[in-house]
């Protein structure tokens, strides 16, 4: 609440007015509508179950620090822009906003901009036992984090049962999304876009023992040194629930569209994988890496069993190598089946660590906008039917 004083100078009423005002909208049903960063921080004291708080257009400071907000599946907490076309921007401090030991959490409708640290932060509050879950994050843009070093747009760790969605990720450090042991999640629809001056190391790293994640129906563009990392390198203590013998498990990526980076696809110390109906266009460097970067390697199993079918790559340009093998890996264990490989410049079959089933070779798709997020297959030619990203169905939401 705003209130104007005799001088004509506007002053904030004070934390006990604001929360009575906050309250009586709350047992009322009605959205808690805040408009400054006073209401916003007393809004986010206590929410409880059903809360939805809309945030007015405009400017708010970071630094926001939220722990054990509960929701439930039929009356969660909403944090969302009131104005989806001018959303709230949230600029100034280390981190825009950290939820910690959460349940059943909903943002949506923000901008995240200009964090040294990282943008938004979700963890378990270091109950790796009981995770945060049920978090949902869509239509958020993410933009100008770090820029250089171990820093993320959105770092979770301690996460299950969570979505992100429909958000934009521009320029950032470390990870555009990076999870230690992160279970039953999905990331889709979303925009991964690097830029100049910002280090990137990953767009969405999985690693810490995250299990069933699928990233899907996504557009990576110049997004890193590996746009999706299947794993990655977590020191011991920090796994979750607990260390087993793999940092990712059971991850699909399906349905997306990579354009440059240095590798669309990098398998690190992890168990299985599932790469399939994708469009890889111009990687700078590797179509795809199997490494072992963990230095935890007895504990850890050699990267092994990941599945890559049904993927379209088309390179046009230079490529340092097709398949990029680190030390102390199981590349035999890999499969091979129905990609459809348009490599100019280099010997049409690639050379794999496994023998490939059904391969498709140097058949032109005949790209309609290569390099954009809309790129399809316009070839007629019966071999690529069922390859590539336009060929992708996805899952069926329960």
């Amino acid at each position: 609440m705003i209130v104007e004083d005799t001088s004509g100078r506007v002053r904030l009423a004070t934390s006990a007015a604001c929360l009575l005002v906050l309250a009586a909208s709350a047992s009322a049903g009605l959205p808690l509508r805040v408009a400054n960063d006073t209401q916003l921080r007393l809004a986010l004291r206590r929410p409880r179950a059903g809360t939805l708080i809309s945030i007015a257009p405009g400017n708010y400071r970071g630094g926001i620090y939220v722990r054990g907000a509960a929701g439930t599946e039929r009356e969660p907490i909403v944090i969302e822009g009131r104005d989806p076309n001018r959303p709230p921007v949230f600029h100034g401090g280390a981190q825009a906003l950290h939820l910690s030991d959460c349940s059943y959490v909903t943002l949506r409708h923000l901008v995240v901009k200009g964090f040294p640290r990282n943008g938004i932060n979700v963890d378990d509050g270091g109950t790796y036992k009981t995770p945060a879950h049920h978090i949902t994050i869509e239509f958020v843009a993410f933009l100008d984090t770090g820029p250089r070093g171990n820093l993320d747009e959105l770092k979770m760790s301690g996460v299950d049962r969570f979505a992100v969605r429909n958000c934009r990720f521009e320029g950032w450090g470390g990870s555009a999304i990076d999870m230690v042991g992160c279970h039953h999640g999905v990331v889709e629809d979303c925009r991964f876009t690097g830029k100049r001056g910002f280090s990137q190391a990953n767009a969405v790293q999985m690693k810490g023992g995250t299990t069933n994640v699928l990233v899907q129906t996504s557009f990576f563009e110049k997004a890193g040194q590996r746009a999706i990392n299947l794993g990655g390198s977590t020191g011991l203590r920090y796994f979750r629930p607990k260390l087993d013998d793999y940092e990712a498990k059971d991850i699909t990526v399906a349905g997306n569209r990579f354009v440059g980076g240095m590798a669309p696809i990098a398998w690190v110390t992890a168990h299985g994988g599932h790469v399939h109906h994708n469009t890889i266009y111009n990687p700078d460097a590797f179509v795809l890496r199997i490494l072992q970067e963990n230095a935890h390697v007895r504990q850890l199993k050699p990267c092994h069993d990941g599945l890559f079918e049904h993927n379209l790559i088309v390179c046009t340009g230079r490529l340092r190598e097709v398949v990029n093998i680190g030390p102390k890996t199981a590349p035999q264990t890999f499969t091979f089946r129905h990609n459809a490989w348009y490599l100019l410049g280099r010997p049409p079959r690639p050379r794999l660590p496994a023998a490939e089933t059904d391969g498709v070779y140097r058949v032109d798709p005949k790209l309609k906008g290569p390099g954009t997020a809309e790129m399809k297959v316009t070839s007629t030619d019966p071999r690529l039917k069922g390859i590539g990203a336009g060929a992708y169905e996805p899952p069926k939401k329960r």
